[in-house]
């Protein structure tokens, strides 16, 4: 979840929120995670800042009856190096974490190109430096690709352990377009693959991004979106796996 009538989910009042609750019930479906902004923000403000949003989304993971709230880990300034903020993204990370603890939800940080976790090394560094239960990793093999990483070659192999939610969406590598499972450089196979074999039993959430995609997200439509959910689906016909 987003957002719904072209409100972010974090900025939505507790009448919002009852009332999407029951729009849901009544369709019968649930929230497989909260899908917020958390962490993409420059990392030069304060924690305070991202620790109120947060108290935000955890609001609505509670009220719509969700255990995940995907963040992130934070922009650097233009031009610099990421190891630069180190110290400020891993207190951050930590102050969220907290909070996430204390509530009784599970951080799910996404690798998104150009923020502080967008390698694999930087990735690890987070989980094992926070080192707590509550921070796991939603895996993107698209936002891999257009960082120049090999997903399932180069990251898998570091992070695996650590993966809670797969975000589905792939890319090719040599112009960054996204396209559907299977179609681009991912490695979405070899990763549903390695998923299957590990008994994962968790949420396959579809992000094609196949009409548009900025910053702030992406957006498919219900044709693309389609043809998106049908090329997962061969994919995972292929080995065996049945989703629900």
């Amino acid at each position: 979840m987003r957002g719904a009538w072209g409100t972010n989910v974090v900025d939505f009042t507790p009448s919002q929120l009852t009332e999407l609750k029951a729009v849901l019930d009544r369709r019968e479906t649930g929230v497989s995670a909260i899908a917020s902004p958390i962490g993409k923000v420059p990392v030069t403000l304060p924690v305070e800042h991202e620790v109120a949003r947060l108290a935000k989304a955890i609001d609505a993971a509670h009220a719509l009856a969700s255990d995940y709230v995907r963040i992130f880990s934070f922009y650097p300034g233009e031009g610099q190096d990421p190891a630069l903020i180190r110290d400020e993204v891993l207190t951050r990370m930590r102050a969220l974490a907290d909070l996430a603890e204390r509530e009784g939800v599970i951080l799910l940080h996404e690798n998104e190109k150009e923020i502080y976790g967008d390698v694999p090394s930087r990735v690890l560094d987070i989980v094992e430096s926070v080192g707590s239960a509550a921070l796991r990793l939603a895996w993107d093999n698209a936002n891999f690709v257009q960082c120049g990483v090999k997903p399932f070659t180069e990251a898998w192999p570091l992070l695996h352990e650590y993966v809670d939610y797969l975000q589905v969406k792939d890319a090719v590598a040599a112009t960054g377009q996204v396209v559907p499972a299977g179609f681009g450089d991912g490695q979405l196979l070899e990763t549903v693959t390695a998923l299957r074999d590990r008994g994962y039993d968790g949420f396959a959430s579809l992000e094609p991004h196949l009409a548009d995609t900025n910053s702030l997200g992406g957006f498919s439509g219900p044709a693309e979106f389609g043809r998106a959910a049908r090329a997962f689906a061969t994919l995972t016909d292929r080995i065996g796996v049945q989703t629900s």
